[in-house]
């Protein structure tokens, strides 16, 4: 019997006229899900989802951008996707064997950062005709194993496609974990090279237009009326903004919140801007990163109230940041994981919802007066040592520089007479350059934890760093990705030289796309936060720093490697200009901002001129054995840190009680009493 309402397509265009008709939906506005899609094309896809994407794409408006490696244009989705708040993202299309396992490493980003990207790796023969087909890992005894099955520990969902009906269920699986804000991350659909080729009959309904609505939830009455009343027995409460108060929307209700009942409010890296910088109760950055206000509040808070956050080590401090032995855990978070993380109170919701409702319930509750003065006090103080910070009044020396012989830097004398700029110095002239509502960009080094303590950011999509996986290479990617998302708003990437030696080839996507944005290469040969973080655990350098090999030790102590980067970017097509002191790098921001395309910034920095960590701890274990001085002082100085680290584990007060049990969190046994 002939099927009606049918069209048949292969797998391929099945799943371009699928994605096309795919909307997200959230407070009654819409927008594509998949406006578009990242491919670089191999056997694997050529002739299945590149045919499908050359005949269809254009009909259908999925736009294709070539990358220039795989991992780049998951990177670019995600940050795509983390400037449109997670309600929109792109796919990503790579062939089979290295070209599908390059876009491991930020597959596991997005995960680890909740981001959505919906990746479509290519596989092998399903039929299994051409066995070993070219890139295939044969494994010896389970036949069906491809290297795409490590794509399984690093995706929210994973599914291969075998057989071409399949796709009627595979991919609205795919779209509503894509779009659930508490199941979000990398969603794999897995795609055989034959059967992306081969034909069905689908049924016309599958390619409708569909509307998937975000879902925001609803804290629950009960929970709310818990967590209001451990507010109202609080006297140092600090509220913890996560990467959950922007992807909601929450930015207002949090100003809104914090103002109305006085309780301070500190940033994660993910959370940062949504306070703006000179909001009176944002506190700062909290944790390893954290400065002088945010941890002495954290340090002495009866009650964390942690909203949209994972509460990362860093965030924590490795556990060692809270400190009164009352403190008590409220968290609101979409994930339920999240929400129960050491021994909160779970209020299980959408950050805007569950801060308007407990806001509500806390009518004209407001923190102890005395609270208030000394956040004031504090948050002054910060603002002061932010300000020398970045005019480079502060950032002493830290270590003796490590540069060979007849190895040190051209770069002329800074405004102090130090050899080179301190890299404070250089965020705060980018960041009066650019003003508060430029997105910064930045993934690893030490840039992050100096960003986050000195970029004054002014709106809540004006900081844009990745650090729940401090990825190397994400920058750049990640520019591009935003400017996709916001064509007007000015994006400035700041990136260290070992990242930028990893993953610098996007520059040539974003030439070819022709967009505009600047990026500031900090050149300090090499690693110097991991070089600076090996010292401190008594190991001596070694590996770390951009250096030629020594024909004497054998080691990679010798000169400096010389690196031409600006030569290098005007190579890609960027406009490039070196800047050797501070007058040099004010005059390359003004053309950089006045100058269409791509244009790259080269500046040269003292690495042991480093922000101060105030006060923070982060645990990275020392050897507890050496023959090494350096090592066994660090080693004892790893063990009393240790010590702080607190476990927070207690169970949160029942509900209807705001009793505070005096022993929670201090090991005391007092059940004889």
């Amino acid at each position: 019997m002939a099927k009606t309402n049918t069209v048949r397509l292969t797998v391929g265009q099945a799943i371009v006229k699928f994605l096309a008709a795919q909307h997200s939906e959230r407070d009654g506005v819409r927008q594509r899900l998949v406006p578009g899609l990242w491919a670089i094309f191999g056997h694997g896809n050529v002739a299945g989802l590149g045919q499908a994407l050359e005949e269809l794409g254009d009909e259908v408006g999925l736009t294709t951008y070539r990358p220039q490696h795989e991992q780049a244009m998951v990177h670019a989705a995600a940050a795509y996707a983390k400037h449109v708040d997670r309600l929109a993202t792109f796919a990503c299309t790579a062939s089979i064997g290295p070209g599908s396992t390059n876009m491991l490493t930020a597959a596991a980003g997005a995960t680890v950062n909740r981001l959505p990207v919906l990746l479509l790796p290519s596989d092998i023969f399903a039929n299994r005709r051409p066995d070993p087909v070219l890139q295939q890992l044969e494994h010896p005894s389970e036949h069906d194993v491809s290297v795409n099955d490590a794509f399984r520990a690093v995706s929210r969902f994973f599914t291969r496609i075998t057989r071409a009906e399949q796709l009627l269920s595979a991919l609205p699986e795919a779209m509503r974990v894509l779009v659930d804000p508490a199941t979000t991350g990398a969603v794999t659909v897995s795609l055989p090279e034959d059967v992306q080729a081969e034909a069905h009959d689908f049924p016309v309904e599958f390619f409708s237009y569909r509307v998937w609505r975000v879902p925001r939830a609803a804290p629950e009455p009960e929970l709310v009326a818990a967590a209001a009343e451990l507010l109202r027995a609080a006297e140092r409460p600090l509220l913890i903004a996560g990467g959950g108060v922007i992807y909601s929307g929450a930015a207002e209700a949090l100003a809104d919140f914090a103002t109305r009942h006085g309780v301070p409010v500190a940033e994660t890296q993910a959370g940062k801007g949504a306070l703006p910088w000179d909001h009176p109760l944002n506190a700062g950055p909290v944790g390893a990163n954290g400065g002088s206000a945010a941890n002495e509040l954290a340090r002495t808070a009866d009650l964390i109230v942690a909203v949209g956050t994972r509460l990362s080590d860093f965030t924590t401090a490795s556990m060692t940041a809270f400190q009164n032995p009352r403190v008590r855990w409220l968290s609101l978070n979409v994930t339920a994981a999240d929400a129960h993380k050491l021994g909160a109170l779970p209020v299980v919701c959408d950050a805007l919802r569950g801060l308007t409702a407990l806001g509500a319930k806390l009518h004209d509750w407001h923190a102890p007066a005395a609270y208030g003065d000394d956040i004031g006090a504090l948050v002054r103080a910060w603002t002061h040592s932010v300000d020398e910070l970045r005019a480079g009044q502060e950032a002493p020396r830290q270590a003796p520089a490590l540069v060979a012989d007849g190895a040190d830097e051209t770069s002329s004398p800074g405004p102090n007479g130090d050899a080179r700029l301190a890299q404070a110095r250089v965020l705060g002239l980018v960041n009066e350059a650019f003003g508060p509502h430029a997105t910064v960009v930045c993934a690893a080094g030490s840039m992050p934890g100096d960003l986050l303590k000195l970029w004054r950011a002014g709106d809540p999509k004006a900081y844009h760093v990745e650090y729940g996986f401090s990825c190397m290479g994400y920058e750049i990617p990640a520019g591009l990705g935003i400017k996709l998302a916001d064509a007007e708003r000015e994006v400035v990437v700041m990136i260290g030289d070992g990242s930028y030696l990893m993953m610098n080839s996007e520059i040539v996507t974003a030439v070819a796309e022709g967009l505009t944005f600047t990026v500031v290469l900090v050149d300090n040969h090499g690693f110097q936060s991991i070089h600076g973080l090996q010292r401190s655990v008594g190991v001596p350098s070694f590996g770390n720093e951009l250096r030629s090999r020594d024909p004497e030790t054998g080691r990679l102590d010798g000169p400096v490697v010389k690196v031409d980067f600006v030569a290098h970017a005007a190579a890609l097509g960027a406009n490039a200009w070196g800047a050797r002191d501070e007058r040099e790098l004010v005059e390359a921001l003004a053309r950089a901002r006045s100058s269409s395309g791509v244009s790259v910034i080269v500046v040269s920095t003292d690495p042991e001129r480093r922000v101060p960590s105030f006060g923070a701890w982060w645990d990275v274990p020392v050897a507890e054995v050496s023959t090494q001085r350096s090592v066994q002082e660090a080693r004892g100085a790893y063990v009393e840190e240790l010590a702080r680290a607190r476990e927070h584990r207690v169970a949160p007060a029942p509900l209807g009680s705001a009793a505070v049990d005096d022993t929670a969190g201090t090991g005391e046994d007092r059940s004889d009493r």
